[in-house]
């Protein structure tokens, strides 16, 4: 009897071409599809819920398939885990409706984007911080960021090369925290567009050495124009946090 399985996965992308699966570079779809190859045998395509970038991290994405397999749905990161890279986990599995995707039923994404503040950098950071050694005003990043939150055409937020029918998202929440050196930004939307996360990142620092305005952050909204805006941040720095499904997006937005 077929089953779709749903699994909750963890992984360092420094060494990885994004999440998908690519002819000419590895990949961390690419590693649990072989994974899932060596273990049942047959090439079963993986769906994901994010396809992300390279270099990004992820602490919370999510990915189904479907199988025939008499595995036991709570063994497969059991199974996953003695065959894939020790940089790639899978944390948890469960059965899920057929009808469910793990893109497409998605309700919304959290992105964490984590900036080491610090004037040298850390060596134990470097794989997960974007190092931005000039002061950072965190009083003026946080008057920035309520202007971003909020349903709007995210276009000047977003790179070139991105596939999207509409540019309208809505961004639930984008808070910003500092502990000492880490300035870490923290955004739930319903979906993001082509490097938006990295480039809200890079704009809201821009806006921290006064390099921009919130001016700037109106005038994009009204013009379109991704040239108003701040550089798109490092990779590295980004980190897709959670996915949240119907039920327990519910519990949390309601």
């Amino acid at each position: 009897m077929k089953r779709r399985i749903l699994l909750n996965i963890q992984y360092d992308g420094t060494n990885y071409a994004g999440w998908q699966r690519q002819e000419n570079a590895n990949s961390v779809q690419a590693e649990i599809e072989n994974a899932l190859l060596m273990a049942e045998k047959n090439h079963i395509p993986v769906i994901g819920a994010s396809r992300t970038d390279s270099g990004v991290h992820a602490s919370g994405q999510c990915a189904h398939f479907d199988t025939e397999s008499r595995i036991p749905t709570d063994k497969y990161p059991f199974v996953f885990n003695s065959i894939l890279p020790h940089d790639i986990r899978v944390i948890s599995s469960q059965e899920v409706p057929e009808n469910f995707h793990a893109r497409f039923s998605a309700q919304a994404k959290k992105y964490i984007y984590r900036i080491d503040n610090s004037r040298h950098g850390s060596a134990l950071k470097y794989r997960y911080c974007y190092h931005f050694p000039l002061p950072l005003d965190d009083t003026v990043m946080q008057s920035a960021a309520k202007l971003i939150k909020g349903e709007h055409d995210f276009t000047a937020f977003s790179a070139t090369g991105g596939s999207h029918k509409t540019a309208i998202r809505n961004v639930y929440s984008l808070e910003l925290k500092r502990e000492g050196d880490l300035v870490t930004i923290i955004v739930v939307g319903n979906g993001f567009l082509y490097n938006m996360v990295r480039i809200i990142a890079g704009t809201l620092i821009w806006i921290g050495i006064k390099k921009l305005s919130n001016n700037d952050i109106i005038l994009a909204f009204d013009t379109n124009d991704r040239r108003m805006l701040g550089p798109t941040a490092p990779a590295k720095g980004l980190e897709l946090a959670k996915v949240f499904y119907a039920d327990e997006w519910r519990n949390v937005h309601d």
